[in-house]
């Protein structure tokens, strides 16, 4: 564990830092990412020797109290925060909370503006989400040779913002593994292949928990958590008849579930009832 001080100045222990993060780029030491939305979540990804959790800022005080000494970068999504101050005042409030790095999918100004205050900000590239519509669609991006320069562009318009990495997602792997070559950034792969720095996945995906939506290419699970969960809701939903239907037949509350009064003071209510 390393010690270190927080953006809000109280010292604590770390299993990892930036300095690390960094240096390990440098030696091509391989790190791991995997999301958080609570603290459960954060409990078990902790346990499991992960180097790193990323959570959105608003779920960051539930995680990190699954992760008290777990690196944990804290998104900060683009529709939660709008103006330039709205931005700056969110990074504040999560960095001094305890969080060790923020991420915005944000313009390369407000990649400065956080890193200009000396927050450890990480920029987004690649097929970000809410950009799919220019790509004409979710869909792998850097396939080409001219899009592949486009997404080194952005990289180092991050790296002359102050950004110290970034989450590069969907990229094709032989692209990403050229471009890596070219740029000091810590680059976290969801997507991407071997050519990051940090191999990214949700947690959702890892643990077979993934519903309603098709799994994307990239993802693997390890764990069969969706069928673990329909039989829990299974079982949730025989616990809720069974309420209703006692409820409805009288049979509940029965007198293994209630407290009567004291001795006598039953008649001593009466009394005092008939009285008003």
């Amino acid at each position: 564990m390393k010690k270190i001080y927080t953006f809000g100045h109280e010292q604590v222990e770390r299993n990892i830092t930036v300095g690390d993060i960094i240096n390990n780029k440098k030696n091509n030491t391989k790190m791991t990412q995997v999301t958080a939305a609570n603290q459960e979540e954060a409990e078990i990804v902790a346990s499991q020797n992960i180097d790193m959790l990323i959570t959105g800022s608003d779920w960051y005080s539930d995680v990190r109290k699954g992760a008290p000494n777990l690196f944990i970068t804290a998104a900060l999504f683009a529709g939660r925060f709008i103006t330039n101050d709205e931005i700056l005042r969110g990074a504040f409030d999560v960095v001094m909370a305890g969080a060790d790095s923020v991420l915005t999918p944000r313009s390369f100004e407000v990649v400065e503006l956080l890193a200009n205050e000396g927050m450890q900000v990480q920029g987004h590239v690649g097929m970000v989400p809410s950009m799919s519509t220019k790509y004409g669609g979710i869909r792998t991006v850097g396939k080409t040779a001219d899009e592949a320069i486009e997404i080194l562009k952005d990289l180092k318009r991050l790296e002359d913002a102050g950004a110290f990495g970034a989450e590069v997602e969907c990229v094709a792997e032989d692209a990403l593994l050229e471009i890596s070559k070219h740029t000091s950034l810590v680059l976290n792969s969801l997507g991407s292949g071997s050519g990051g720095d940090v191999m990214f996945l949700f947690f959702e995906d890892i643990c077979g928990e993934t519903v309603g939506i098709k799994m994307p290419r990239h993802a693997k699970s390890w764990g069969d958590g969706k069928a673990i969960k329909e039989e829990l809701n299974a079982e949730r939903s025989r616990a809720i008849k069974g309420f209703k239907d006692e409820v409805d037949n009288s049979t509940y509350p029965d007198s293994d579930h209630v407290v009567q009064m004291l001795p006598g003071e039953k008649d001593q209510l009466l009394e005092k009832l008939d009285s008003l």
